[in-house]
């Protein structure tokens, strides 16, 4: 096995994509191994076969379709309606607008590149610092995998053999609570920045972009409330999902063309392609640590210096925001849940809180180098380096930590709202 990450290493170091890298060094193994190769075939297959996720593909296209048809520049000006009145308006707008695409795409890199080239563009004409504009949009396109729907959480229930539809549910809470502490930041820098007051609060204005935006804002509810009340699956919710944003983008809005579809088909497709050969390399990667009985490794080493429920959770906690550093946030999801499920089950750790707190750590990781593909983005759609744009986010990493650790130390956070709607 040390053949095994020393090769993962290297070729990550390399800069070779990690869904190849973590084939390649499965692959390694395998044959060091004396293994047959159909082994790598068969953990491959099995691993992308899977019926709640082809709700992935269909949830990318919706976002897709939300970006390419003006959806979410009226969810943008709704925000800035709402919000836009608070000192350092551009900034709660920032993460309102975040808040409502976020129930609808599932995905941050979804909303830095979309919602949040609207947004830093808005920002800058405002006057704000270019610095502040990226920090804010990066943190606050975290919030799109908490709260419903959210990619990662489907994968982890893939994973974990949880109910997605939980999962889903207790994001809510710990979402609105990312909204909320970044909402505080953004305040503590207009005060400090003396930033304005984007506009006056008109209840005219509410109403107005409120009915401009009334028809996509359904997309949330239809989501959520099919799956809460068991009326939908959650792949059956994606399929759902895309069809209403079609109607909205060709037949209520008349922005989407057959050219615009194509398009954005076409994106989906390498999007998902990515993520299944992810999840499909990740798969032989895990297969690979349980069969050689990592977990219960880890299991015994953990538990022998405590079996304290606080303690392994810490330590859950230590492992994923390292491991998030370095991994995209499905191919960590794939390998650690075979790992650490065991490990947090034993000592009554809820597995629907454990989906909540290793997503939120992983997607933590999306704002942190050398990995933090969300920068990435952001650097290419605002014009930053890289670097400034690390810089530039560093700050708002310290609610989300906060954050973080209120949800994995206080499980209610996220479990008190499924427990309550029963599900």
């Amino acid at each position: 096995m040390f053949v095994m990450f020393v090769v993962l290493g290297l070729l990550l170091v390399f800069g070779i994509p990690v869904g190849v890298a973590l084939g390649l060094a499965s692959f390694a193994y395998v044959m060091l191994a004396g293994l047959p190769e159909v082994v790598v075939l068969h953990s491959m297959v099995g691993g992308v076969d899977s019926f709640p996720l082809l709700a992935v593909p269909f949830f990318i296209l919706a976002g897709h379709l939300m970006n390419t048809g003006g959806i979410t520049e009226r969810l943008f000006d709704f925000a800035r309606a709402l919000v836009g009145w608070l000192p350092g308006g551009l900034g709660h707008v920032n993460v309102g607008a975040s808040v409502l695409f976020a129930g609808m795409s599932g995905a941050a890199v979804a909303d830095a590149g979309g919602l949040g080239n609207v947004e830093i563009k808005a920002m800058r004409r405002a006057g704000y610092d270019v610095d502040f504009a990226v920090g804010v949009t990066a943190a606050s396109s975290t919030i799109g995998p908490i709260i419903p729907p959210s990619l990662p959480m489907i994968v982890y229930g893939v994973m974990a053999s949880a109910s997605i539809g939980k999962l889903f549910i207790a994001g809510v809470v710990p979402g609105i609570l990312m909204a909320g502490s970044l909402m505080l930041m953004v305040m503590w820098y207009s005060w400090r920045r003396g930033y304005p007051r984007d506009a006056g609060f008109s209840v005219g204005n509410v109403t107005r972009t409120f009915q401009h935006a009334f028809l996509p804002l359904l997309t949330p509810a239809l989501i959520v409330g099919g799956i809460t009340t068991g009326a939908f699956t959650p792949t059956e919710a994606a399929v759902a999902a895309v069809a209403w944003t079609l109607v909205l983008g060709v037949l209520v809005y008349r922005s989407l063309t057959w050219r615009h579809i194509l398009r954005v088909m076409s994106d989906t497709l390498q999007t998902t392609g990515a993520i299944m050969l992810i999840i499909a390399s990740a798969a032989v990667f895990a297969w690979i640590l349980v069969s050689n009985q990592v977990a219960a490794h880890l299991s015994g080493a953990i538990l022998s210096v405590s079996d304290n429920p606080v303690f392994v959770m810490a330590a859950i906690l230590a492992i994923v925001l390292v491991l998030g550093l370095f991994m995209e946030t499905v191919a960590a999801i794939t390998i650690l849940v075979p790992v650490l499920l065991p490990v947090a089950t034993s000592v009554g750790i809820d597995p629907v809180h454990l989906g909540v707190v290793i997503v939120l750590a992983l997607i933590i990781g999306l704002l942190t180098p050398p990995v933090g593909l969300v920068l990435y983005v952001l650097a290419a759609v605002s014009g930053v380096s890289f670097d400034r744009c690390v810089k530039a986010t560093a700050p708002f990493l310290i609610p989300l930590v906060v954050v973080l650790l209120l949800v994995a130390f206080v499980p209610q956070i996220s479990l008190a709202l499924p427990q309550a709607m029963g599900r």
